[in-house]
């Protein structure tokens, strides 16, 4: 049995950096994650994809925010149980709730933190016939390892941000690059769609819209797509088919955690700690909904820093928190009395 001060189910950005905030406030942490490795669907889907709005990062690429996410943490020292879910949640009395995993394992934590991200998550597929025996066999869902594709002849569908940034991405590595939307219009960033454009005119993209794809050929593996446009019909040879459609969230076992659910997320008390319907039991990140709700990963952060503080009030009754900023306590320091904290400013200012 695996028992701790707060579990967090999700280990993608928001369920790690609650970790480092249960930390500076002496709480320990253990992670639940259905995937093999810590990262969630930054991890999963889009390791190399740039993000631009993290504070402090022009750029950073999925992966690399993780890396330094899990560095971060690494004094606090959580425990983590990866590849597996979490299926059943119950208050086994009045100071211990009790999870257990699709394989049995139990946890036994005094909150709960819901991190889960979108959920499960499944792609969306084009209905072609056959699809399912090119899957793995040159049609990919995800793109987890840019290098793959290294010269090689690819077919992107899709018109939003996805489908743009990895046409832009892969541009640079693939043979060529091909991107069928079934509109003229795309739905991504303004800057992605000119950026796609000006490659396209550069010779370094071939756009295709209106169409879209409507059959697949190769004997096992694919070799060639069938594009129907608004004239023609007609076969394009390539390597790999990737369609992106985006994915469809599914909240799984949490669903039946008798909390309260809002078109597949959470109903959490913004006002106050991000606290679902049930006392104990939190939910940050993609996973809740709130009015004014934005699905940012910075958004995320905050929302696991005010879990953790009501967390510890929840623990330690009528023991006074005093917010002390890290840059002068310290991390080790940070349970320090205020007059330390003080000292420490006159002391580097000196």
């Amino acid at each position: 049995m695996i028992t701790t001060d707060i579990l967090i189910i999700g280990a993608g950005p928001t369920g790690l950096f609650a970790v480092f905030e249960a930390g500076l406030l002496k709480m320990k942490c253990h992670i639940i994650d259905a995937l093999p490795q810590s990262g969630g669907q930054l991890t999963e889907l889009y390791p190399k994809k740039p993000i631009f709005d993290i504070p402090g990062y022009p750029s950073v690429n999925a992966g690399e925010l993780i890396d330094n996410l899990m560095e971060q943490i690494k004094q606090f020292q959580p425990g983590f149980t990866l590849g597996e879910t979490a299926v059943s949640l119950n208050k086994i009395d009045e100071e211990w709730f009790e999870v257990i995993t699709n394989k049995g394992t139990i946890h036994r934590a005094k909150a709960v933190a819901i991190a889960g991200g979108l959920g499960t998550f499944e792609p969306r597929k084009p209905p072609l016939e056959n699809l399912e025996m090119y899957e793995e066999n040159g049609v990919e869902y995800f793109v987890k390892e840019p290098e793959n594709f290294r010269d090689k002849d690819i077919v992107i569908a899709g018109g939003g941000d996805s489908a743009l940034d990895w046409s832009i991405f892969l541009s640079n590595i693939a043979k060529s690059v091909t991107l069928i939307h079934r509109r003229n219009e795309f739905r991504g960033a303004l800057d992605s769609v000119e950026k796609v454009q000006e490659l396209k005119d550069a010779g370094k993209i071939k756009l295709i819209t209106p169409a879209e794809v409507i059959g697949l050929k190769g004997d096992g593996k694919i070799e060639a797509i069938t594009i129907k446009t608004d004239d023609e019909t007609y076969d394009l040879e390539t390597e790999y088919f990737i369609p992106l459609f985006g994915l469809t969230p599914k909240l799984g076992d949490i669903a039946n955690w008798g909390l309260e659910i809002q078109k597949n997320a959470i109903v959490v008390n913004n006002a106050l700690d991000y606290q679902t319907n049930r006392e104990g039991i939190y939910a940050i990140g993609d996973v809740n909904t709130y009015p004014g709700k934005m699905k940012l990963i910075l958004c995320g952060f905050h929302e696991a820093t005010l879990m953790c503080q009501s967390v510890y009030q929840r623990l330690n009754p009528g023991k006074k928190f005093v917010l002390k900023y890290t840059t002068v306590s310290g991390v080790d320091g940070f349970d320090g009395t205020r007059k330390e904290a003080e000292k420490a400013v006159v002391k580097k200012i000196d």
